[in-house]
């Protein structure tokens, strides 16, 4: 693993995402209670022996540069480290990054080098544990000029995924990103004896898709790349390669989730809340990593917690919190009552002065106020819900907006630093 760079894509503008990449980029979203997205494939690179890891950024990337600059420092000797590349104009070019590929070309003299063999692509906008030594081996093993990692999912989860078809020892044959039609979905279903060879028991999973992970030998990359019309990963240069180079999946049966989307996001967090839960965050000997924080244990006074994941810095009063996520430094006051929540904290405690003052201005302070109720909502860092204000969206909206609170796909979500006054109902 000592000759093998990392990159990982930082992502576009994450307008399905939004309003949570309103003020951040998508990797910088937080995600399971003091968690950021981007420490998930970072920490899976670190603890499978990955140890030189770029990140490729372009919007709203200030909050993301600040936590890895806190959170990824390594000793100087080590050789070590997690470096940002952010879009820049040189001699060759002035624009933007226009996709996933073009990003990684513009930046080739960082990785295109003799002392990497292979080049790890990764996204920042899942949720897995992946020991990338089993890809590896595969990729080599394979003598693959790409391998991709690939993830069985039903009938009703393709559209959002590039499907592959495999033949021999796994190579694909084929591959199409997103399809919509019936009979090409169709088309790429796996046959159950070749189900069972994969190891998927399941045989509503038929359908075998692209994770967004890809082991790529260097020439291999540098030579796709180098075709300007291979603007973007899963639309243009995937499909470009295969037939042409020696292009191999590797099944993974773990955990995964692609939490790109307001709904998944949502969701996602809440199963975090399962006993057992789908996924944790901790493991004995591979843990995600995040930004180490001085804060004290979270002070609950006489509250009723059922099911849900408390971080540390919190305040919570007599409140009934139910399958919520509550993030760090949460202020929850007397009688609220939280259900399907995803409460991702604030960035500061509001000091005394700040409370009375907001008080006096009829101001609700940040967090949960008295007698509040929320439900099936994300409320964002530093939001302010007001005093019996009610947040359970009764009529069913799946996609609209008000002052304060958007909702996408039926989930209600409270942008940062949003207010919602004294008794409003939502």
């Amino acid at each position: 693993m000592k000759d093998i760079v990392t990159l990982i894509l930082g992502g576009g503008r994450g307008a399905r995402l939004r309003p949570l990449t309103s003020y951040r980029s998508k990797p910088a979203v937080p995600v399971g209670g003091k968690y950021r997205l981007i420490d998930i494939p970072i920490s899976n690179s670190l603890n499978s022996g990955l140890n030189y890891i770029f990140l490729l950024t372009q919007f709203q990337s200030h909050s993301l540069h600040r936590h890895i600059l806190s959170t990824y420092s390594f000793d100087r000797f080590s050789g070590r480290f997690v470096e940002i590349l952010a879009a820049e104009q040189t001699e060759e070019g002035s624009d933007w990054f226009q996709g996933t590929a073009d990003a990684v070309w513009k930046h080739r003299i960082q990785w295109d080098l003799p002392s990497y063999r292979d080049v790890l692509v990764l996204s920042g906008d899942q949720l897995y544990r992946f020991n990338f030594s089993d890809l590896v081996r595969t990729h080599r093993d394979g003598n693959a000029d790409i391998t991709i990692a690939v993830y069985p999912v039903r009938r009703e989860e393709t559209a959002g995924y590039g499907l592959l078809r495999i033949e021999g020892a796994n190579e694909i044959c084929e591959f199409v990103e997103k399809p919509k039609d019936p009979k090409v979905v169709e088309a790429f279903r796996v046959p159950p004896e070749r189900l069972k060879t994969l190891g998927v028991t399941d045989p509503s999973r038929a359908w075998l898709a692209s994770m967004g992970i890809y082991a790529f030998r260097r020439e291999a990359l540098r030579e796709a790349l180098s075709d300007k019309a291979n603007v973007d990963f899963g639309r243009n240069l995937v499909p470009s390669l295969v037939g042409r180079r020696r292009v191999v999946a590797h099944p993974f049966g773990g955990y995964w989730e692609d939490i790109g989307t307001i709904n998944g996001f949502f969701e996602a967090n809440i199963r975090l809340t399962e006993d057992p839960p789908s996924f944790s965050f901790h493991h004995p000997t591979f843990p995600i990593y995040t930004h180490a924080r001085a804060l004290q244990g979270s002070n609950l006074r006489d509250a009723t917690v059922r099911a849900s994941i408390v971080s540390e810095g919190c305040r919570i009063g007599r409140a009934t919190i139910e399958q919520s996520v509550v993030g760090i430094r949460s202020v929850i006051e007397d009688g609220a009552r939280l259900k399907r929540v995803v409460l991702m904290g604030a960035d500061f405690y509001e000091d005394e002065e700040s409370r009375r003052l907001a008080t006096r201005e009829r101001v609700p302070t940040i967090g949960i106020g008295a007698n509040a109720v929320v439900e099936n909502a994300i409320v964002d860092k530093n939001a302010r819900i007001g005093v019996g204000a009610v947040i359970r969206n009764d009529r069913g909206i799946v996609e609209g907006e008000g002052p304060g609170f958007v909702v996408r796909e039926g989930v209600v979500v409270v942008p940062k630093n949003a207010m919602i006054p004294p008794g409003t109902r939502i």
